[in-house]
């Protein structure tokens, strides 16, 4: 097969394939004053292209590993990975089962193969922890347009068991399970399912989603969205630029985003929502039994509560008005931006910031 492309300046670079082989040559012009470039330059364009073509004409090569150890319920899962998504699902009560998805792309059979021998995969089971570690020398690491290695990791564990993992670039996904849950990623999303347990989360770069976890919940960002479903212990999130959602808290919980809007809906425990450029839109499903705090630096506020709510109300805006659908006991001068009184008997404090919106106290 032959391919002609244009070179540097106007050569041309033919290229042919032919028993395998690649085969470059190019016809050049001579130097005009229109076209000034010395001959040495045009041909240290060359092995640029030829590895172009070289990376096109090659086909992609896998190096899939796959191991399986026998264990019982309540073990624990570690991956430490240098790169790659990671999917986790559940299934018997007896096995852990790991598959290493490996692709190479742009380079040949022979590069890929020595790429892949570089990348080192080692299992390990001590009693009934399971450990999975890969690393690619720095040397290896790929380049632009040079070989690209791609990684996926899919496990299978029992119902009952932990996860230890951590990848430095890539998603992480856990179904439905009983037990602890950690998963870190330096780029990618993360999103678990129910689970009967702990939920400890960190990404670099990219949203988390929890649906639901009966243990503590710590998420972190550093750029991205945040929803969790149901906390039913203290909960914690954290980012540096997203939306923060909870469907439903029953432990203490603190939200805090940089800039993006917080929704936290059917509030039972005491809560901390701040974010420095966004609105924040909350409802208590009762009286909680400590202060609770909503701030934004550029946005409005709006919550909803009972009508029966017992509480002391502590809302001020600098740049907008404070209106209240409920009958509130006011405690000094009344103002458009100041709300300062009790709903009800009185209670725990809740306290409404923002510099530059309307705060607005609804009833449920």
């Amino acid at each position: 097969m032959l391919k002609q492309i244009g070179g540097p300046t106007g050569n041309t670079i033919s290229a042919r394939w032919h028993t395998g082989a690649l085969t470059v040559k190019t016809e050049e012009k001579k130097p005009t004053a229109m076209n000034p470039m010395p001959n040495l330059l045009r041909r240290a364009a060359l092995p640029a292209v030829a590895s172009l073509l070289l990376a096109a004409a090659a086909a992609d090569t896998t190096g899939n590993l796959q191991k399986t150890f026998t264990v019982t319920p309540g073990g624990t899962l570690v991956i430490e990975a240098d790169r790659g998504a990671i999917d986790v699902t559940t299934g018997g009560d007896s096995q852990v089962t790991v598959q290493v998805d490996r692709k190479v792309t742009r380079a040949s059979e022979t590069k890929a193969t020595e790429l892949l021998a570089s990348h080192t995969v080692t299992f390990q089971q001590d009693g009934n922890r399971v450990t999975v570690k890969a690393k690619l020398p720095a040397a290896s690491t790929a380049r632009w347009f040079g070989p690209n290695l791609q990684v996926h990791y899919q496990v299978v564990v029992p119902k009952n068991f932990n996860l230890d993992l951590q990848t430095a670039g890539g998603s992480v996904a856990v179904a439905d399970l009983t037990g602890q849950v950690k998963a870190r990623t330096a780029g990618g999303s993360i999103k678990t399912g129910r689970t009967e347990g702990t939920v400890n989360v960190t990404t670099a770069g990219g949203s988390i989603t929890i649906a639901a976890a009966t243990g503590a919940i710590e998420a972190r960002t550093a750029g991205g969205s945040i929803h969790v479903g149901e906390a039913g212990g203290p909960l914690l999130a954290e980012t540096s630029g997203g939306s923060i959602h909870t469907t439903k808290t029953m432990g203490k919980a603190r939200l805090s985003t940089a800039g993006g809007s917080i929704e936290a809906f059917e509030i039972h425990a005491p809560i901390e929502a701040t974010t420095s450029g966004g609105s924040i839109t909350a409802s208590l499903a009762g009286a909680p039994e400590g202060d609770c705090r909503f701030e934004t630096s550029a946005g409005s506020v709006t919550l909803s509560v009972p009508a029966s709510l017992s509480a002391n109300v502590d809302a001020r805006t600098s740049a907008g008005r404070v209106i209240a659908d409920l009958p509130v006991t006011v405690q000094g001068e009344a103002k458009h931006s100041q709300l300062e009184g009790k709903l009800g008997s009185g209670g725990k404090l809740i306290k409404l910031r923002t510099s530059a919106g309307n705060i607005h106290l609804k009833s449920l």
